[in-house]
């Protein structure tokens, strides 16, 4: 059964960073885009950035020239190195996945979250 593994989040203060990571386990045939979304309390879980099997990447505005999404393809895992953290980036931060389980069957997988707190 293919699972998502995060780590990474913890309190830091602002203007510090941090680097998220996001694992995949377990078999499947092909990744089609990986990405990070994140969800305050009070709001509705947003994207955040996320990365095609060819390393095209997008971001959200609040995380442009701050964050940067990576993919380890070896490791089958993505990095979001996420720099100049700010009190309004506090939030539960989810890894999604959306890949190939077998060449006909196509998945969307969320991760358990990581909690990321920005704070002095």
């Amino acid at each position: 059964q293919v699972q998502l593994v995060e780590s990474g989040g913890e309190l830091v203060q602002p203007g510090g960073s941090l680097r998220l990571s996001c694992v995949i386990s377990g078999e499947f045939y092909a990744i089609n885009t990986m990405g990070w979304y994140r969800q305050a309390p009070g709001k509705q879980r947003e994207l955040v950035a996320w990365i095609t099997g060819g390393g095209s990447a997008t971001y959200a505005d609040s995380a442009k020239g701050r964050f940067t999404i990576s993919r380890d393809i070896p490791k089958n895992a993505a990095d979001l190195q996420m720099n100049s953290l700010k009190p309004e980036d506090t939030a539960i931060y989810y890894c999604n996945v959306d890949l190939l389980e077998t060449m006909a069957s196509r998945r969307e997988i969320w991760g358990q979250g990581t909690q990321v707190t920005v704070s002095s």
